[in-house]
């Protein structure tokens, strides 16, 4: 069980680390001050002008109540996991994290670390957060590290479930035109054999069955099903190496993205509300390198990196490769085979009709019709669960 002592004493460490200041200009003497002066201490000892705002202080104030057994803790974390159900971060609409984020972070690591895995799956959120925090904040070495139990993708023996309604109505399509073509058969079988008794001969029905015209039909179904494959898309792995705001255009950022060519890509993203250059620099992510180039506010585009949404939005962020994917790799969907086009055509409008199709699933997993994106590191993800990919 934590003290408030400890508690205190992690708050330090977290707060540092996210400040880049050295614990040691917190006296030991003063671990036993509320968390809100050991915040106003240490901010002020950073130089960094840290705005004090409401929204930081009711953070604080949280991390202070938090209460220090486990029998107590759990209304507090149910209260945080709905405060969660929508953002990456606690504060802000981009994906970098506060020092709120640090401070609530580190009061409630001892206690969410002890807990049953049978309340742990009530905290969906809490935990996704708890992942990301500790991941962006690098803080290896200061808490035990949080393992998640992250869904596992082996290739399916049948087809995923994504396309069971694809299959549906391919069968009731490929059903109707066999039914259609048996009805004018067997009409035409009748009527065959009608006129065979008038001229006492054999009818043309007698002599050789009707072929049936449904390949017409069948090659109508396939073309509209590839009309809305995703193995149309070129969607590879991409490292950004370089970012920088738009000379002309407050809400877009331009990249230099690395997809293993000998030059470097120019793409030009609508992320500048969301994501500062800073936090995209050296971030990989996944991006559509097939797309019709042109220029966005004159500066020119070569790509479109994919981005996953909550409704509003009120949060953007590019999907995330896990680590051990290569730069340049093309995502892969198991059960999908097919050649990407050389660079899609904007009249036939291809990724209009493929985009409704890509969201991330209840474990933020971005998928094709519930088909995960895998690379050879595993499955692309987001900290936005249940969101819309484009």
């Amino acid at each position: 069980m934590a003290t408030v002592d400890s508690r205190n004493k992690s708050v330090v460490l977290a707060l540092c680390n996210h400040l880049s200041l050295d614990p040691s200009i917190v006296p030991a003497d003063s671990l036993d001050s509320d968390i809100k002066s050991l915040y106003l201490n240490i901010t002020a000892a950073s130089g960094h002008g840290v705005n004090h705002s409401d929204e930081v202080l009711k953070w604080v104030a949280f991390a202070e109540a938090f209460p220090v057994t486990l029998d107590a803790c759990f209304e507090n974390l149910k209260r945080l996991n709905d405060e969660l159900s929508g953002k990456s971060v606690l504060l802000g609409n981009g994906l970098k994290p506060s020092e709120a984020d640090a401070i609530v972070y580190s009061a409630i690591h001892s206690s969410l670390i002890n807990l049953s895995d049978a309340i742990k799956e009530k905290l969906p959120h809490v935990l996704r957060w708890m992942d990301y925090i500790q991941n962006k904040q690098e803080f290896a070495g200061l808490f035990e590290k949080i393992l998640l139990q992250k869904p596992g993708f082996d290739p399916p023996a049948t087809k995923p479930v994504g396309y069971v309604e694809a299959d549906l109505k391919s069968n009731k399509t490929e059903q109707s035109v066999k039914n259609v073509n048996k009805s004018e058969a067997d009409s035409s079988k009748d009527k065959n054999k009608a006129e065979g008794k008038a001229t006492g001969g054999k009818s043309a029905g007698d002599k050789e069955p009707s072929k049936t015209k449904a390949k017409p039909a069948e090659k109508e179904v396939t073309e509209k099903e590839n009309e809305v494959s995703v193995s149309l898309l070129n969607i590879q792995v991409g490292l950004i190496r370089k970012a920088w705001k738009h000379p002309s255009a407050d809400s877009l950022l331009v990249e230099e993205i690395d997809v293993g060519d000998a030059k470097l890509r120019q793409v030009v993203s609508g992320l500048a509300k969301y994501c500062s250059p800073e936090e995209l620099t050296n971030r990989l992510v996944v991006l559509i390198t097939n797309v019709k180039p042109g220029k966005l506010r004159d500066v020119m585009s070569e790509g479109l990196v994919l981005c996953a949404s909550n409704e509003g939005p009120t949060i953007v962020e590019p999907l995330l490769p896990p680590e051990g994917a290569k730069i340049g790799e093309r995502i892969s969907f198991s059960g999908i085979d097919g050649k990407p086009e050389d660079v899609l055509n904007p009249k036939k409008k291809q990724l209009e009709k493929i985009t409704p199709h890509l969201f991330t699933d209840d474990k933020g997993v971005a998928t094709f019709k519930g088909i995960p994106f895998m690379t050879s590191g595993g499955p692309c993800t987001s900290s936005i669960a249940r969101a819309t990919i484009k």
